[in-house]
């Protein structure tokens, strides 16, 4: 049952980064990974149920049933890593990268049942005890559990490292929290024990809130990316500095990243380029950033936006509607300025993106920068502004 504890969108986001040509590798290091996972989770339960059943004890019997539904969750990962294989085709022109999210999705679905059904049998065993039957054999069956599972974790975790994979990751952490899981199993046993009181319900319910826990949580993590949920800055970071080899764009905007699963990315940019360079050199030279940017799985789409760079007089007026802005909130720029002159006045046009708390304060920035701009008592201006999602940019 992965848990919580790692940021999905970052793994998403490097994923998208590496070369498509490791796609198939990826996979098959999946799958190896998933197929360990099946076997042990096997082993573990079928000896945690045989332990739990001999001593009657309810919590080890939810444990082994907790390392039953990991099983199942490695044989859904597996078959995830299987289809999100598969290529593009006519009805799925962005390919099948997403069936990674979906089988993480299914998993969740599968856990929170499997939780929900061994609350009530722990509830049940807190209205009606039973005495737990101790044995070192269990002991042993669950120091050994608790040892695999940290095996497990870390095994997991290096492997998710090597191929940026959101479900391993998960599931290193998940690793991590059974042995925690199991520890606390051991212990209440031990505890039952040796002091006579009867916790075995109460650790069972423990385990099985856990569970719940962290299904749900892991519903919620999964489904952001395929609900298309913004992604973290690293693909970002990576086009930004690409950019810094074409010195010809002095500003871009409207940036838009599309997550298809890991490995598979669709952008979008607006390149702001000086209007005098020869539009046929420009094209070129998109074409080439678009080009180079698919070395990073990135389906890379320019739009060649052309401006005006050497009016000192638009310049002017653009660093005090940009001042104006930032004055206001650090988070504020603008983009597209232009004008034209009207009769007894002059318009200015740009297009602002507006943080989500700001929605709602057109009105007052509009003012800001009008007030701004007719200070430089240079004409009588009126702003016509375009507020954008801050989402895009």
């Amino acid at each position: 049952m992965p848990f919580l504890e790692y940021n999905i969108d970052n793994l998403n986001i490097q994923g998208a980064i590496m070369s498509q040509s490791n796609t198939e590798n990826r996979a098959d290091i999946g799958k190896k990974a998933g197929l360990i996972g099946v076997l042990t989770n096997i082993f573990l339960a079928t000896g945690k149920l045989i332990a739990g059943i001999v001593s009657k004890s309810t919590s080890i019997i939810a444990d082994a049933v907790n390392n039953f539904s990991d099983g199942i969750s490695f044989v859904i990962t597996m078959i995830g890593f299987k289809l999100s294989q598969k290529p593009a085709d006519a009805d799925h022109p962005y390919g099948h990268a997403r069936f990674e999210y979906v089988a993480s999705l299914i998993v969740s679905i599968v856990i929170m049942f499997v939780g929900f059904e061994l609350a009530k049998s722990s509830v049940e065993k807190i209205i009606s005890p039973q005495a737990v039957v101790f044995s070192m054999i269990t002991v042993v069956i669950l120091a050994v559990s608790i040892l695999v599972k940290i095996g497990l974790c870390v095994y997991n975790a290096k492997t998710a490292k090597k191929i940026h994979s959101a479900t391993l990751k998960a599931t290193a952490a998940d690793c991590r929290n059974d042995a925690i899981v199991t520890l606390v199993i051991l212990a209440a046993n031990l505890l039952e024990h040796f002091t006579g009181l009867s916790v075995d319900g109460y650790a069972g319910l423990f385990v099985a809130a856990f569970i719940l826990f962290s299904g749900i949580m892991l519903v919620r993590e999964t489904s952001s990316p395929i609900l298309g949920k913004k992604n973290d800055d690293t693909l970002k970071s990576a086009i930004l500095k690409k950019l810094e080899e074409y010195p010809i764009v002095v500003g871009y905007h409207d940036l838009m990243i599309h997550d298809y699963g890991p490995g598979i990315s669709f952008c979008s940019i607006h390149f702001e380029v000086d209007k005098n360079l020869d539009p046929l050199y420009v094209h070129e030279l998109i074409d080439k950033f678009e080009r180079e940017m698919s070395a990073y799985g990135t389906h890379m789409t320019v739009h060649y936006d052309p401006v005006v760079i050497d009016s000192p007089e638009l310049n002017r007026w653009k660093r005090t509607a940009v001042n104006a802005l930032l004055e206001r909130d650090s988070r504020l720029s603008l983009h597209d300025f232009r004008s034209i002159p009207c009769d007894g006045f002059t318009k200015v046009f740009f297009d602002v993106p507006l943080p989500e708390d700001l929605q709602g304060k057109e009105s007052e920035l509009k003012a800001i920068v009008e007030e701004k701009l007719n200070g430089l008592n240079e004409c009588k201006f009126q702003a016509e502004i375009s507020f954008e999602s801050y989402a895009f940019n």
